[in-house]
């Protein structure tokens, strides 16, 4: 038995084995270990994931984030449940008989009841009589856009990534279809303005509620009149493309119409977590193309990228055929029951306890004041205070390095997680999708807790832990701490890249809202230029710096940037 895995006295019987189970922990010290594993000046490897399966798994069916990098690298099987309402806009009243678009808010399918205002258009609401098993793509997984978003989609439909085919929505939604029906697969669910389901067969595990023949007021929807493009707003007008631009959407400022508009709010219901909770999602049998043991080609791939430019073009075949076995795997076979664990929950519980804290430490070390002293002490505070659950009494400062701080460290790093891997039990039952999200959550609590633990030993080390004197503190240069920190800081959140810190800064106000350039609506700004401009990532992107720009943002196609936009306006400009 290795000494450095004990947390402090605990009853014998736990120290025999990892199958032995203990009521409690009385976790009185926990000593240090002489290797790397709990070295505060250990970062974590370049090619590290772990951070990036927790902030895609935590923004699963989330518009806001899925819109900022809407290259999807998840495929996760869910169900939608029993009475769910389903809603589908068309310019005749005919039941589809082949493979549909389906959208969760009705906002979203009245941009395609199309027809004319003599006439009307027909307006279909379906509901589930059954629970629908559905695959669900992350990401802007309905934007038709050749630089990632149909990737993972192509995957799974045509076995290798074809960028030149991003606009073949009716091949690619039958050959998904033809592909997922011998494992009972009832449809697919995307995200583009809203969220969307396509639906194999519209007369299997749903009943008609209505055909209603609505007023169309003349629709003919983003794409002009007719019948546009399956699964989106269709090809956008010639006069809204840039000349020089071969893309099938607007890049230029783009007014759209209040009730065009309308998609765009429904969409912004579902921004943050939980978001849209129609479709219900199974987390144990996740397939993730940041999973390095699966899909190892994509490492290479992803070196010295920001991650707006990761996607799965240069995959190899044999991963390709892995993730496919894997996925076949999930529905061929009886259901694996999991080991019970919220992983959806864990994840919410670890970005609650850090979101706003990192932004008021952001703040506090962002201070314009003279005295960086106090500056220094404001943020100490800040430190102790998301480091006090883990601050055992036994803890003594000793020695010129920060070794002493290592306990704290590893009770930080492992408190979530430790039952999970100490208990034989649970742990066997673990999914091979389980064990890549528990790696996630600890993959990233220990970069958190590494880096406000190393700033909280060095602020006890200059004496400006007030519960912690120590017998010689050094002279404290408040100027080298408050650098430092600032750094160590900026450099853990754009690490984290957590969505929930884009904001538009300052708040918009109550007749607008804060809107990402999402497609195919990539124009340039609010009514009359850019709108009012948030807070800009520079380098890293994660530093937040305001700027007012008086132009459109030339990246904003591919690095969106949020913005405040008019909602009362007959037309918006976005």
């Amino acid at each position: 038995m290795h000494q450095a895995t004990i947390f402090g006295a605990v009853l014998a019987s736990a120290l025999c084995s990892r199958a032995a189970q203990t009521p409690f922990f009385a976790v009185d010290s926990l000593p240090a270990t002489k290797n790397d594993s709990w070295n505060l000046n250990v970062k974590p490897s370049v090619n590290a994931t772990g951070h990036l399966v927790f902030d895609t798994v935590s923004s699963l069916l989330q518009h806001w984030p899925n819109t900022r990098y809407r290259n999807g690298h998840n495929i996760v099987p869910g169900i939608v449940p029993v009475g769910t309402l389903l809603y589908h806009g068309r310019g005749d009243s005919n039941l589809p008989t082949i493979p549909e678009w389906t959208a969760t808010d009705p906002e979203h399918s009245y941009i395609f009841c199309r027809g004319s205002s003599e006439a009307g258009c027909w307006h279909l609401t379906l509901v589930t009589s059954r629970p629908l098993r559905v695959l669900y793509f992350d990401g802007s997984s309905a934007a038709k856009m050749k630089d990632g978003p149909m990737d993972t989609q192509d995957i799974v439909g045509w076995g290798e990534v074809l960028p030149d085919r991003y606009f073949e929505e009716r091949t690619r939604a039958v050959d998904l279809c033809n592909w997922g029906k011998p494992l009972g697969i009832d449809g697919y669910v995307r995200m583009e303005m809203d969220f969307e389901i396509v639906l194999c067969d519209l007369t299997a595990g749903v009943e008609v509620v209505s055909m209603a023949n609505l007023a169309s007021q003349g629709r003919g929807g983003p794409g002009g009149p007719g019948p546009g493009g399956p699964g989106g707003p269709g090809r956008p007008r010639p006069s809204d493309l840039p000349a020089s631009n071969d893309s099938l959407f607007a890049t230029g400022p783009f007014e759209i119409a209040a009730g065009g508009f309308d998609v765009i709010h429904s969409g912004s219901w579902h921004n943050r977590y939980p978001g849209d909770r129609r479709i219900k999602l199974d987390l144990t049998q996740l397939i993730s193309f940041y999973d390095t043991a699966l899909v190892p080609s994509l490492v290479a791939r992803r070196l010295n990228l920001e991650r707006w430019d990761h996607r799965l073009l240069g995959i190899i075949p044999v991963d390709v055929a892995a993730v496919m076995a894997r996925l076949t795997q999930v529905h061929a076979s009886p259901l694996q029951p999991g080991s019970g664990v919220d992983w959806d929950t864990l994840f919410k519980v670890i970005v609650d306890r850090y979101e706003d804290r990192f932004e008021m430490v952001q703040y506090v070390l962002n201070s314009t004041s003279d005295d960086a002293l106090a500056t220094a002490k404001n943020a100490m505070a800040l430190f102790r205070v998301m480091l006090q659950p883990y601050i055992l009494h036994a803890t003594v400062p000793v020695g010129s390095d920060n070794a002493w701080a290592a306990p704290v460290f590893k009770f930080c790093a492992t408190s979530h997680t430790e039952y999970i891997r100490r208990s034989l039990t649970l742990f066997n039952k673990l999914t091979l999708s389980e064990e890549l999200l528990l790696n996630a959550v600890e993959e990233t609590n220990r970069e958190i807790c590494r880096v406000v633990v190393r700033a909280w030993a060095q602020g006890v080390a200059a004496g400006l832990d007030d519960a912690l004197p120590v017998d010689s503190p050094t002279h404290p240069d408040g100027k080298a701490l408050v650098s430092t920190w600032k750094a160590d800081i900026e450099q853990l959140m754009a690490w984290l890249d957590w969505s929930v810190w884009i904001k538009c800064r300052p708040e918009c106000s109550f007749e607008e809202m804060c809107y990402l350039p999402t497609w195919p609506f990539m124009g340039g700004g609010g009514r009359g230029g850019p709108g009012r401009r948030p807070e800009r990532p520079d380098s890293p992107r994660s530093s937040r710096t305001h700027v007012e720009s008086s132009s459109a943002d030339d990246d904003d196609y591919l690095r969106p940037q949020p913005r405040c936009v008019r909602r009362l306006e007959p037309y918006t400009q976005l």
